[in-house]
């Protein structure tokens, strides 16, 4: 990718909605001490699925964001997302103006939009007939509504972009806004990814796929990515904003900067439906095409926020593809995958993880895999099993693989003048 030489782009402020807490301190520091954001699903009934178990963000304040007549028209993504960006914008210390208004972009990822919004008002729908559909319907459930209702929010009036990439999502989100800033597009970006789909249909549709995990009776050992016993992912919700600045508009109002934003990579598997090459093919060409865009060797790369899934064959293919791209220095990088106490937000993912890498960067400490105790033989790599690192951190690469075969990477440093 050709990019403008002269522009450089920074990460100015984080905001954070996740089952280990609302806000960024808070879920950070959970991260850190590896506690788990998983439990038993409480959304709805869920004795009749054979996963019962997901990561539910359990402390959100609607009040805090929303009178209760607006929270009413909002689907729980949308809300989680504005919310995300409004505590990113707040602490990047940036004051939205008139006149800086058009420089700004939104650019959000999710997955599958409103899914329970959906499932409502189908039921609605069927019992009391179509007269009884809200008007709201639409606005609630559709995918880019968060890039929408974020703009409005905040006053932004630039580029306003929503992807809908499957688990993905939020990392090409983060990539998008990163080259509009680089083209000059704009000068600043909110960006990231939200999801809320813990709804009986989006939990029988994954079960039936025989992608979840069913350890029901021990919630918090259930996402074991790279451990032998993992049986598949926790579904998830939550949201992750970042504020991406150009460096010397971010210089010029003395903003803090959390880390350099330098690479960005995308490809598709052409494979399969849901499931990787084995030889991790796609996942490969990403990688060394975001190394290629940073213009960095793979010996510059200290640390890997993996896509980590806790299912039998991400978590292996991935291991391939890192060898096959990093070859000896595999086996000296660090990885670890938050998804172990997360669980997997599908296009929310990919924005609260570049959000961690870039608290990584910032506070030089690698957040933990919990629940490996027994590593697959297949996965041999250094994953920072159970206990937080801190470590010097040069650079640091976060990996997002969704269905359909599609693939994001990103790369960051930190920032050095």
């Amino acid at each position: 990718m050709a990019k403008n030489a002269q522009r450089r782009v920074v990460v100015t402020g984080v905001g954070l909605v996740t089952p280990l807490g609302t806000g960024t301190d808070k879920t950070w520091q959970g991260l850190v001490n590896g506690q788990s954001g998983i439990g038993p699903i409480t959304h709805f009934d869920a004795s009749a699925h054979s996963s019962q178990i997901a990561a539910e963000v359990k402390d959100f304040t609607p009040d805090l964001w929303f009178e209760k007549k607006q929270a009413k028209h909002l689907d729980l993504f949308v809300q989680f997302g504005i919310a995300a960006a409004d505590m990113a914008v707040k602490a990047s210390g940036l004051e939205i103006t008139e006149e800086l208004a058009e420089r700004i972009g939104v650019v959000t990822g999710c997955g599958m939009g409103g899914i329970s919004t959906i499932e409502e008002y189908h039921k609605i729908m069927l019992e009391r007939g179509p007269r009884r559909i809200t008007p709201f319907l639409v606005p609630r459930m559709i995918p880019n509504m968060p890039s929408g209702h974020i703009s409005m929010h905040i006053n932004a009036k630039g580029p306003n972009l929503a992807l809908s990439t499957a688990c993905a999502a939020g990392t090409h989100a983060v990539g998008e806004a990163y080259r509009h800033i680089l083209f000059g597009d704009c000068d600043i970006a909110v960006t990231g990814g939200t999801e809320s789909v813990i709804s009986p249909l989006t939990v029988g549709g994954f079960a039936s796929m025989k992608a979840l995990s069913t350890r029901n009776d021990d919630p918090i050992h259930a996402s074991r990515p790279f451990d032998r016993d993992r049986d598949g992912f926790i579904i998830a919700e939550g949201a992750g904003m970042i504020v991406l600045e150009e460096l010397e508009f971010a210089r010029a109002r003395g903003a803090e900067i959390l880390a350099e934003m330098v690479g960005y990579g995308q490809s598709s598997d052409a494979y399969h439906i849901a499931a990787p090459p084995e030889n991790g093919e796609g996942a490969v060409r990403c990688m060394k095409m975001a190394l290629r865009n940073a213009g960095m060797n793979p010996e510059e790369i200290d640390y890997i926020n993996a896509h980590g899934t806790s299912t039998p064959l991400n978590d292996r293919c991935e291991t391939v593809a890192i060898k096959t791209v990093f070859a000896d220095h595999a086996y000296k990088l660090a990885i670890s995958s938050t998804k172990s106490m997360t669980g997997h937000m599908l296009g929310g993912a990919g924005g609260i993880e570049a959000a961690f890498t870039a608290l990584t960067l910032h506070n030089q400490c690698i957040p933990p895999t919990v629940n490996l105790e027994n590593p697959d033989p297949d996965c041999d790599l250094d994953y920072v099993p159970n206990t937080a690192r801190e470590t010097s951190i040069r650079a640091a690469m976060s990996n997002s693989f969704g269905f359909g075969g599609t693939n994001g990477v990103i790369i960051m440093k930190r920032f050095e003048d």
